[in-house]
């Protein structure tokens, strides 16, 4: 499975945490950035991620900020991404089963490395149950398309 990870200043230790995680389980992860913890701005992250994982370049993509809020709300302006903030397991248990979510945010100062590897873990062996939610899905994709034209 190829992962896109990304992260700001206020997500870089976390974001290093979840790359090491990834790859020690066999994932495949391409981490653009940043690569320090110098002040940098969330939403140039958050494209490069979206836009590779709305390409179909990756499956999934795991975006941290200090909060995860900032990081999330700017992945969600690329159609066909569903960036969905999860701060325990539960959140990302059912983004995935019921809403497809194909992009993780979690907030550095909120979820501890620990608690973030198994949100990770949950997140991305969590599979969408389709069914009755398919019909909703696509009626996020059709509020995309009426504002995004």
């Amino acid at each position: 499975m190829k992962i896109a990870l990304g992260a700001d200043h206020g997500g870089y230790e976390l974001k290093e945490e979840i790359n090491k995680y990834l790859k020690e389980n066999g994932y495949e992860v391409k981490d653009f950035g940043t690569f320090s913890a110098e002040s940098c701005d969330y939403p140039d992250y958050s494209l490069k991620v979206a836009e590779a994982v709305a390409n179909k370049e990756f499956e999934f993509g795991i975006l941290i900020c200090g909060t995860g809020i900032g990081i999330g709300i700017a992945a969600n302006k690329v159609p066909g991404i569903r960036a969905a903030l999860c701060s325990d397991t539960f959140s990302a248990h059912a983004t995935r089963e019921h809403n497809d979510a194909n992009i993780l945010t979690m907030g550095q100062r909120v979820v501890g490395a620990g608690l973030a590897i198994d949100i990770v873990k949950t997140f991305l062996e969590t599979k969408f149950e389709g069914d009755r939610h398919i019909k909703r899905i696509n009626k996020i994709t059709e509020i995309e398309k009426k504002y995004n034209k």
